[in-house]
């Protein structure tokens, strides 16, 4: 897998003293552009080799399922355009699923041999729980549902679901390598101006805070009394230490092309998640199983308080800065 923290957090400001016009440059051509072609390459990877080996304990399947995983959370903040579009990001990743849709959903396929999970035309008309990266992680990592139903048919279902997340990302993909780019390096119709734009990236940056800070933490984090470890994203492919990893490096990366005119906020945000990567580093759990003890829990709360801080930052300093709030996001329904 990719080392996301390999340079580590120091921020160039290689814009220092830029303008709207150059901030919207940098973010959609070295930030987004980028991002999404490499979901595109890794879901197709993934999807291909499980063409060729579809055994759930397959060692290159999952291998290609982590890497293309990787990649949906380096994108997974940019819920606006078409990843939108057609519900693109939830056929990708439903979650969280507080009533346990997807393993419901797809236990029934597999015990019917439903023959929607043998092409993936068919499979858009299926529950948006079993489809997607999370839906592939109980076929690959649940061991209960690796009982149920036949081998053929479960090998055909893990093949359909692999297909239809790399055609949601090659789909997400190709419209803002085609279209959508230039709507917001061209902005004139869906985004009247560059500040429009502007408000829709800072929107990005604190979405992708949110959810780190309330879902992939706090859910499992609950309260001191009673942790829910369980409730993790990702547990059991053993991800859940790596998503806030992969996530936090990604808005490190935005947060640094946002406040490319104000080089004063950008050591302060280096330091806010460098703390947090330091502190997940130090809890060294991967699925946040130890939490139940008072010393694990508080190490995953310092990940949190450090991320926290980071977040205020963008919305009390660098959001007046750019001129823009945070405002509703994906995360609020709007």
């Amino acid at each position: 897998m990719k080392n996301y923290f390999a340079i580590g957090f120091i921020f160039q400001a290689t814009l220092a003293h830029a303008d709207q016009r150059q901030i919207i440059q940098d973010t959609v051509q070295n930030h987004i552009l980028p991002r999404y072609e490499a979901l595109k390459e890794t879901t197709t990877a993934f999807s291909e080799t499980a063409k060729l080996d579809c055994l759930p304990v397959s060692e290159p399947l999952r291998t290609a399922f982590n890497e293309a995983f990787d990649d949906w959370i380096a994108v997974s903040h940019l819920r606006f355009g078409p990843s939108e579009t057609d519900d693109r990001a939830f056929a990708i990743a439903f979650w969280p699923d507080p009533r346990g849709s997807t393993p419901k959903t797809l236990g029934r396929l597999l015990s019917a041999a439903d023959g929607a999970g043998l092409n993936v035309e068919d499979y858009t008309d299926v529950s948006i729980a079993a489809r997607g990266l999370y839906a592939m992680e109980f076929l690959l990592y649940d061991e209960a549902l690796r009982e149920v139903g036949e081998e053929d048919y479960r090998c055909s279902l893990i093949q359909t679901v692999a297909a239809d997340i790399a055609e949601s990302a090659n789909a997400i993909a190709d419209d803002w390598e085609v279209d959508f780019s230039e709507t917001l390096l061209s902005p004139s119709g869906l985004f009247k101006n560059d500040q429009e734009v502007i408000q829709e990236l800072f929107k990005a940056l604190t979405l992708g805070f949110q959810f780190s800070s309330e879902s992939r933490i706090g859910r499992p984090l609950a309260d001191l009394d009673r942790p829910r470890p369980r409730r993790a994203e990702s547990w059991r492919s053993g991800r859940s230490s790596r998503n806030i990893e992969v996530s936090m490096a990604t808005m490190a990366d935005l947060a640094e092309r946002l406040s490319a005119d104000s080089p004063d906020l950008q050591p302060r945000f280096a330091d806010s998640f460098e703390r947090a990567q330091t502190a997940l580093t130090n809890l060294d759990d991967p699925i946040f199983r130890d939490i139940g003890d008072p010393v694990a829990w508080f190490k995953l709360k310092d990940v949190q308080t450090n991320l926290n801080q980071a977040w205020r930052l963008a919305e009390e300093e660098l959001g007046p800065t750019l001129g823009v709030v945070a405002g509703f996001n994906a995360l609020d329904g709007d």
